[in-house]
């Protein structure tokens, strides 16, 4: 079964593969071609993830300003 396009998949579901992936390489027990395959997966995980995080930033702030949201404080102020 190949693996999904990193760009196909949930956030959370990226960073549990790049957990496992970060888990593997610690470990230091693979051959140095299958490390280096596992670290270009790697890299297009934690790129994806970035570019999910970007985006879901700008909505938030987006939405902050058509809503005028103040920030919450925890004094009551």
């Amino acid at each position: 079964m190949a693996a999904k396009k990193p760009e196909n998949m949930s956030f959370e579901a990226s960073l549990g593969e790049l957990e496992q992936i970060v888990s593997q390489l610690e470990k230091g027990e693979i051959a140095l071609e299958d490390a280096l395959k596992l670290f270009e997966r790697g890299i297009g995980l934690v790129r994806s993830s970035q570019q999910k995080l970007d985006q879901a930033e700008q909505k938030v702030q987006l939405l902050n300003e058509q809503g005028q949201l103040v920030p919450f404080t925890s004094n009551g102020e």
